[in-house]
């Protein structure tokens, strides 16, 4: 017989993952859990916004054969399938992006973007990205726009004749920008995306 536990306060880890599959509805804990989230994506440094090593979800298998629970098929990382597809659907983007006009007023573009990921095991770690190349929800997030890419594919002394359509760039609200945040998406369960930016 299984006897009943004095209840404890969830980890804010816990209430990150169970706020976010209800899109961080309004309550106290879904606040607190969102401003932790936003406190972590906020540099320096920039930390994963779900850290799911810091709840505890797991059931020993003699508590699970006393509940009569069938132990759950987990991942190396220790998650069950529903979990996991939480923290996979989770994007987050530390932005460091400009773009200007030099001396002599062509615009140059300095984008050191980086894409943070949670890895097979559940590790996270950051790589290389572009905020120009990276996906179309990020124009929206920092409020800016997707424009289409034009090349010169034929020119002459007096200028392009001839421009060719290469797909589509995120851009900041205006033509000449700089942008530095940290710009973070996630899926609730309702399949809803929602994303948030969080200038510094």
């Amino acid at each position: 017989m299984l006897i009943p536990q004095d209840a404890k306060a969830y980890p804010i880890d816990c209430a990150i993952l169970l706020c976010m599959a209800g899109g961080f509805p309004a309550s106290a804990e879904c606040s607190a859990a969102k401003a932790e989230v936003i406190r972590r994506i906020t540099p320096w440094p920039v930390e994963p916004p779900l850290q799911l090593w810091r709840c505890p979800m797991g059931i020993s298998a003699q508590d699970a054969a006393l509940a009569g629970i069938v132990p759950l098929q987990l991942g190396p990382d220790g998650l069950t399938p529903e979990v996991r597809t939480y923290r996979d659907a989770m994007e987050i983007y530390h932005i460091r992006y400009r773009r200007f006009r030099d001396k002599e007023g062509d615009i140059m573009v300095e984008d050191s973007t980086q894409a943070g990921t949670y890895g097979r095991t559940g590790a996270f770690s950051w790589q290389r990205a572009s905020f120009e190349e990276g996906p179309a929800w990020l124009a929206e997030a920092v409020g800016g726009k997707r424009v289409t890419r034009r090349v010169c594919i034929r020119d002459n002394d007096t200028g392009c004749l001839a421009h060719q359509t290469i797909g589509s760039v995120n851009r900041g609200q205006r033509e000449i920008t700089s942008l530095r945040g940290v710009a973070f998406r996630y899926r609730d369960h309702t399949g809803a995306y929602h994303h948030q930016f969080v200038r510094y």
